[in-house]
């Protein structure tokens, strides 16, 4: 059970942000995880283990996505500590890397001022990009790969929901039909009944030959019964089929849903991660960030002194375990000033919390009620928790 317990001591849950979608209800939907018993058959020892395995495979998948998203989480945890780490410093050493830092300003400020060209984009947004400059390309691959793939799921998750809609409708439909051939069934025995009483009192009460109407009588209530039973037989047997349909649509909308979820939180991380509203958007920051840089750095190379003096601050960095002090080049407003590197820690914070609320999405609403949905079986159903277990041995044994 240790693919379970993985998922017992997860903690320190952060409250989901408002989402800015179309279609809210909709929406909200797709985000909640449902799991309908209503239809599945547990005395089927196969749908009974497609149930099952269907629970672990969502614990599975919530499992892969949080190793991934912990990578990340761990890069943003590394920078928020690094600043904890240069606010930390003595006055001596902090007054330093101010002086590297003043420096540094001055000297960018001077190639501004000289520098006379067309700009292509403000400072702040080249700064930002400039930041994120080894994963724009990446980024960008990615910003389009998971809108892409939103179209897809909502198409699919729509597709999905009208054919749940068509099964609950036909299964009304096979209700009524089962209930109407038990009308039917009532009525043609009721007509036989009356037409033998009308014969008995012609062949008696009027001395009549009444043995074609017996025959009758008989053959057209055997006809009757027979084909009330053979449309109740037909109805029942696609009843069957259809709750059977219903219970895995079900199971593949959970699935949809799950990586919906995921694909829209993945979203709104890059959206904030690279401060664009769409694909297209960063797209075109992006070719305008390289030709801004090109026209940079072709003047940078001149001013040797710039260079020198962020080789000096990244060698002082190094001294105070500083993981990336290559970045601090671009933040030496946040050395000098401290309400930047309070607009930066808050820009990383909500990189974090939007990865953790990632993080516990998976691990405490899939992974948990898929986790509580096995459980539940076993408690109620103790004649098939050996044959549960064992599917969640063999689970376990398959998913390491």
């Amino acid at each position: 059970m240790n693919l379970i317990k993985k998922f017992l001591d997860w903690k320190n849950r952060i409250e989901d942000p408002l989402y800015d979608l179309e279609d809210w209800e909709q929406v909200d939907a797709w985000n909640e995880v449902v799991y309908d018993r209503d239809d599945l058959k547990i005395s089927d020892k196969k749908s009974r283990q497609e149930y099952v395995r269907g629970c672990l495979e969502q614990i599975a998948e919530a499992s892969r996505e949080v190793d991934k998203l912990q990578v990340e989480y761990n890069i943003v945890t590394d920078h928020l500590r690094d600043m904890e780490e240069i606010e930390g410093l003595p006055a001596p050493q902090m007054e330093l890397l101010k002086e590297y830092a003043r420096t540094i300003e001055t000297l960018k400020g001077k190639q501004e001022g000289y520098l006379k060209r067309t700009v292509h984009m403000n400072e702040d947004k080249y700064r930002a990009l400039e930041r994120m400059e080894d994963e724009l390309a990446e980024g960008y691959e990615k910003l389009s790969e998971a809108e892409n793939y939103q179209h897809l799921i909502k198409r699919d998750l729509k597709k999905l929901e009208n054919e749940k809609q068509a099964y609950f409708y036909r299964k009304s439909e096979l209700r009524r039909t089962l209930e109407d051939c038990k009308s039917m069934s009532i009525v043609c025995a009721v007509a036989v009944v009356v037409c033998i009483l009308i014969l008995l009192v012609m062949q008696y009460g009027f001395k009549m030959d009444t043995t074609i109407g017996y025959l009758a009588a008989a053959l057209a209530g055997a006809v009757g019964i027979t084909m009330i039973f053979i449309r109740h037989n037909d109805s029942s047997k696609e009843l069957r089929q259809v709750r059977n349909g219903i219970s895995k649509l079900i199971r593949l909308q959970n699935t949809v849903k799950i990586r919906y979820v995921n694909n829209t939180n993945l979203l709104d991380y890059l959206y904030v991660k690279y401060g664009a509203s769409s694909a297209k958007e960063l797209g075109k920051d992006y070719e305008l960030f390289l030709e801004e840089r090109k026209e940079r750095e072709n003047y940078e190379e001149a001013v040797t002194d710039l260079d020198k003096c962020e080789k000096d601050l990244i060698f002082e960095l190094r001294k105070y375990r500083v993981k990336d002090p290559g970045i601090w080049l671009h933040q030496t407003e946040a050395i000098l000033d401290k309400k930047e590197m309070v607009e930066i820690r808050h820009k990383l914070i909500i990189q974090r919390q939007s990865l953790r609320r990632r993080m516990d999405y998976n691990k405490q609403v899939i992974a948990a009620k898929a986790q509580d949905e096995i459980k539940d079986l076993v408690d109620k159903y103790p004649k098939y928790a050996r044959e549960i277990l064992d599917i969640v041995s063999e689970y376990e044994k398959d998913y390491k």
